[in-house]
C-alpha cells in the first residue's frame, strides 16, 4: 500500500493561491478544455463517418479524391491550426503572467530557503 502523497510545501501554496497564478490557470483551462473537446468530436465524427457511413466518405470529390481523404487531411490541418492558435493564444495571454508568477515565485522560494 503506498503512503499518502505529502501537501506542498508552504512556498508552493502560496504560489497556487496567488490570484495570478489562479487567473493563469483559468485562462489556459478556458483556452485548452473547449478546443480539445472541439478537435475530440470532430475527430470521432471522422471515425463514426468512415465506421457507419461508408457510401458516403466513398463519395468522390475530384477525380479520384473522395471525401474520406479530404476529411483525414483537415484532421491533420486542424491540428496544424490549433497548434498555431494556441502558440498564439500563449504568446498573448499566458507567457507575460508566467513570467511576472515565475519572477515571484523564485523570490519566494528564495525567502523561504533562507
Amino acid at each position: 500500500m503506498t503512503p499518502p502523497p505529502e501537501p506542498p510545501p508552504e512556498p508552493f501554496s502560496r504560489i497556487e493561491q496567488s490570484p495570478e497564478f489562479r487567473q493563469l490557470r483559468s485562462s489556459f483551462r478556458n483556452f485548452a478544455f473547449p478546443v480539445t473537446a472541439g478537435f475530440v468530436l470532430w475527430y470521432l465524427l471522422y471515425v463514426l463517418l468512415s465506421c457507419y457511413a461508408p457510401g458516403l466518405m466513398s463519395t468522390k470529390v475530384v477525380g479520384n479524391i473522395n471525401l474520406a481523404l479530404v476529411l483525414g487531411l483537415l484532421q491533420f490541418a486542424s491540428t496544424f491550426a490549433i497548434a498555431a492558435w494556441y502558440a498564439r493564444h500563449a504568446d498573448r495571454r499566458l507567457d507575460s503572467p508566467a513570467a511576472v508568477i515565475r519572477g515571484r515565485a523564485a523570490v519566494v522560494l528564495e525567502e523561504s530557503a533562507e
